[in-house]
């Protein structure tokens, strides 16, 4: 799939997560960042991975947050860092 689209469609999920108002455990689970900061964070991080090719073999935005979701380490090796820089 093209990579712009699957972009906007990880774009539009995350922009809904982070609307979301059941939201209290992400923000136990993330040492107390926002989550719009969190979701902002962590939706740049698999924009870059997009485009470095990383989910050329996804067909669709929700297949991607759907994989990231189940194991960040594996599709977003330095998530850990990059969330709290």
């Amino acid at each position: 799939m093209n990579r712009e689209k699957l972009i906007e469609q990880v774009k539009e999920i995350y922009a809904k997560l982070a609307s979301d108002e059941n939201q209290q455990h992400i923000l136990q689970a993330t040492n107390g960042i926002m989550p719009d900061v969190y979701y902002e964070n962590i939706l740049n991080m698999v924009i870059r991975e997009i485009n470095a090719g990383t989910f050329d073999s996804f067909k669709s935005g929700k297949e991607i947050v759907d994989a990231v979701t189940k194991d960040k380490d594996k599709w977003i090796p330095d998530w850990r860092q990059d969330l709290l820089s």
